[in-house]
């Protein structure tokens, strides 16, 4: 139940951002929080992911967070939408939302890099938090393009943001502070989303410091 309301708690405040946003950046917000992401998905089908990490400075962290993440639902006053963390013939739940809300794989994706960045840079949660923030109420990246999937050409459109470009701590964040998130998102997708990828140098500014990319795989049970 704790770490349920926990994340129920992440949805509130990854939507208080967007009383402060208006013209191109309510886009951006709107564009990574869609609304009603999950109406079309059978609620008997579950969605699959998988989560692929790579961590210069914490290499034990990287093995511990790849793997599968799976979405499926559970029926009661209100729909939830469970996630669960499978590796190696083991599980580990995530935590519950409610469906209405959206697809939480985008909540997923920021906590966890919030959560490696401040392992590795030695940061604090709170301001990354923060800072991620701020980042979805300015104008960000909007590119159109196509990729083939599921055997067909489908329309994307991806946001790429930049939150510590112009912060004054930069310097302190081993790398950290060039990291770019990046999601890519399409009606043909079921969930929404594509790919969701995080990427940033090492502390020397070498690329291929840190990557975490969350990838659709399948609907299952559908």
């Amino acid at each position: 139940m704790r770490k349920t309301l926990a994340l129920v708690a992440a949805v509130a405040w990854l939507a208080l951002p967007v009383t402060a946003a208006t013209g191109e950046a309510a886009q951006t917000y709107d564009l990574l929080f869609r609304q009603g992401t999950l109406d079309e998905v059978n609620r008997d089908a579950a969605l699959h992911y998988t989560r692929a990490v790579t961590n210069r400075a914490n290499p034990e962290t990287a093995e511990r967070d790849t793997g599968e993440i799976v979405l499926s639902f559970a029926e009661g006053e209100a729909v939830l939408a469970n996630l669960q963390f499978l590796q190696d013939g083991k599980h580990r739940n995530l935590g519950s939302f409610p469906a209405s809300v959206g697809n939480p794989m985008i909540m997923y994706f920021y906590e966890s890099v919030i959560r490696d960045m401040a392992e590795s840079s030695g940061g604090s949660p709170f301001y990354i938090r923060n800072r991620v923030k701020e980042a979805l109420v300015r104008p960000a990246e909007i590119e159109e393009g196509e990729v083939v999937f599921d055997g067909r050409t489908v329309m994307t459109r991806t946001v790429t943001l930049r939150p510590f470009a112009d912060d004054p701590n930069r310097a302190r964040m081993k790398g950290f502070g060039d990291l770019e998130l990046r999601v890519v998102m399409s009606d043909a997708v079921p969930g929404w989303y594509l790919a969701l990828v995080a990427e940033a140098p090492d502390a020397q500014g070498s690329a291929g410091g840190y990557r975490s990319e969350l990838r659709f795989d399948a609907v299952a049970g559908q």
